[in-house]
């Protein structure tokens, strides 16, 4: 399971919005947030979120128990 407030939280740390960051992987602004109230992201969106918000230990968002 996602943990998505840590992940909303990283998103705000970089200065972004969800709008933006949802363009910067590649997707449209309303299907991250869509995605995001699921917690269900696929592998090659959790990298390009990884590369994008620079997140050195991904375990902890992306894997949340």
């Amino acid at each position: 399971m996602i943990n998505t407030n840590e992940l909303k939280g990283r998103i705000m740390a970089k200065g972004y919005t969800q709008a933006e960051t949802a363009k910067l992987i590649g997707m449209a602004p309303d299907t991250l947030s869509r995605k995001l109230r699921k917690g269900v992201l696929g592998t090659d969106e959790v990298e390009k979120l990884v590369e994008v918000l620079e997140i050195e230990n991904p375990w902890e968002i992306f894997f949340a128990k």
